[in-house]
């Protein structure tokens, strides 16, 4: 049974692997009780993105780790892996800097409006 640090390696490494741009990892484990990493990553095309899902599902499996559900796959543009304690999502520049996750789920989220 891998560790969540290993993990994140190890999904890391996958993402690189096929050339995955700004990998960020950002630990959630304080602002959800669903799961405890996020990982982000974005790809230069929809190919690309959705290569660097397809590997980081097999390596994943390869490792004997669950991959409980991936979506997003037929279009390409954000790609989402559900790995139960990590998230990740690999997308494509502009839609990574619309939704902007980062700042979301970041160290310094936006304060509500009063």
């Amino acid at each position: 049974m891998l560790t969540l640090d290993q993990k994140s390696k190890a999904i890391v490494a996958a993402l690189e692997d096929i050339k995955a741009n700004d990998i960020t990892v950002i630990n959630t484990s304080k602002q959800s009780q669903l799961f405890d990493q996020m990982i982000i990553a974005s790809g230069t095309s929809n190919r690309q993105t959705r290569a660097l899902a397809d590997n980081v599902i097999k390596k994943m499996q390869e490792l004997g780790v669950q991959v409980y559900s991936s979506e997003g796959e037929k279009s390409g543009e954000w790609v989402l892996i559900d790995l139960g304690e990590i998230l990740v999502h690999v997308m494509q520049p502009g839609v990574r800097a619309y939704y902007n996750l980062e700042e979301l789920w970041g160290k310094h989220p936006p304060r509500p409006e009063k």
